[in-house]
């Protein structure tokens, strides 16, 4: 794994060490995956629409600049009890410029949207977005009538104001976001869409699963692969999407850092607001944590999970729930037996190739991962102090976070990377920290 040149010790961030077990309750800020989606169904719909609790982050606020550079109008209302409200007014698209930076749901959902503008949309992104695989999205959109320039960032599409629609057959096993990109636009498509993949496992299901649900949810009519008999393949029929008032969850995926803290520290966080039913793939956290010791209840829409006195080792296929990896990674090197994490593969193509960053990292920490065909082994060792790089991934700076509560001397370059999606990601952490030294000393007290 390549690693980047030398870090200033002004850019690092010094873990903080958890001098006992954590004991909080940590709110956090809506889902990036459900707010994005919301976003592209709410500029593409026949009338007005609001999202309320709306996650502000980086990632969101591309997609949100991205669409208002091809002409819909969102405004911003902050409310103090839940976070941001979006206003969403979409309007005839027109060409424009548009920054995806690294954010995958922009650089795959946002191009089938802009092959409906009536203008000429260039798309570029950050340095290390350039390398990341949308041919697959792109060739599918030639192949229903699109004209784009480009098989990478950056790439042109000439938009007509429409697009002819009709079937295509792609791999979608490099990531779920193609066919989840082809199918929230699709319904605006003269003849829809059928989208049938062909070619390895399919991974992270749980995000079609939710574009498929919400789709639903603004009227659309979506034929899945259970429901047709025709295995892997999606149908989206034209007609309009209707205007949604949507209501965003909290992030579950980004919850998962805080309640690993729990686990590794023999603490407990409380998470308030957990869905009892949720698309979210975050929410296998619950199942992983008691699979490796971890008592986690979920009572009326509070999730508290208490850690054990050490951390079981796991054997686990992540391929519907690969995000969860780098935490999942971070406490499997704090187990006491190994572990093998399975079925993830296309990490390889995300923000950077995480099952080498996650090996180059732990093992300069002292650990002892190694690579396999499509996943990690992780056998625990005494871990050290020592530099954490982040490769501009926010789950690799949040791993870095969790190693750091028990292992003296983690310094993680470039923390600011978790502004992707958790804006403030230090401060929760600190407040996190603060909340259990308060509790801490009133129990003495």
């Amino acid at each position: 794994m390549r690693e980047d040149g030398p870090v200033s010790r002004e850019s690092l961030w010094r873990a903080p060490r958890a001098e006992a077990p954590v004991d909080a309750s940590v709110t956090l800020p809506g889902s990036k995956s459900i707010t994005n989606r919301a976003l592209i169904l709410a500029a593409l719909a026949s009338g007005p629409s609001t999202i309320t609790g709306a996650l502000r982050s980086r990632d969101t606020d591309l997609m949100i600049q991205g669409l208002r550079a091809l002409g819909v109008a969102i405004t911003a209302t902050p409310d103090a009890a839940t976070g941001t409200t979006l206003h969403v007014v979409p309007g005839p698209m027109t060409g424009g410029a548009v920054d995806c930076g690294l954010a995958g749901t922009v650089m795959r959902f946002l191009p089938p949207a802009a092959a409906l503008a009536d203008g000429t949309v260039a798309v570029d992104g950050d340095e290390q977005a350039r390398t990341r695989p949308l041919g697959t999205i792109l060739d599918a959109l030639r192949g229903l009538g699109a004209d784009i320039d480009g098989t990478a960032l950056p790439f042109t599409v000439h938009g007509r104001g429409g697009l002819r629609g009709g079937t295509v057959t792609i791999d979608a096993s490099g990531s779920s976001q193609f066919v989840s990109g082809l199918l929230l636009s699709a319904a605006r498509f003269d003849e829809g869409v059928t989208v049938r993949h062909q070619g390895g496992s399919l991974p992270s299901m749980p995000h079609i699963d939710m574009t498929v649900e919400m789709l639903r949810e603004a009227g659309v009519t979506v034929h899945t692969p259970g429901e047709s008999g025709d295995a892997d393949t999606w149908k989206v029929l034209p007609g309009k999407i209707d205007p949604v008032d949507w209501i965003v969850e909290p992030d579950l995926s980004n919850a998962t850092p805080f309640l690993a803290a729990a686990a590794v520290t023999g603490g407990t966080v409380r998470v308030p607001l957990w869905p009892s039913r949720t698309t979210q793939p975050g929410d296998a956290i619950r199942g992983i944590l008691a699979d490796m010791g971890a008592d986690v209840r979920l009572d009326d829409d509070v999730l508290t999970v208490t850690g054990p006195k050490t951390l079981r080792g796991i054997d686990i296929d992540l391929r519907d729930i690969g995000e969860l990896t780098p935490t999942v990674a971070a406490l499997a090197a704090l187990a006491d037996g190994p572990s093998v994490l399975r079925g993830i593969a296309h990490l390889r193509g995300h923000e950077t190739d995480r099952l080498a960053a996650l090996a180059t990292e732990i093992n300069k920490l002292g650990g002892a991962v190694t690579e396999t065909d499509d996943g990690l082994r992780i056998e625990p060792r005494p871990l050290h102090g020592a530099q954490w790089h982040s490769y501009a991934d926010h789950r690799m700076a949040t791993a870095g976070a969790i190693l750091g509560l028990v292992v003296d001397g983690v310094d993680i370059e470039d923390v600011g990377t978790t502004a992707k999606t958790l804006p403030g990601f230090e401060n929760l952490w600190a407040a996190m920290l603060d909340e259990s030294a308060s509790a801490e000393q009133g129990a003495l007290s």
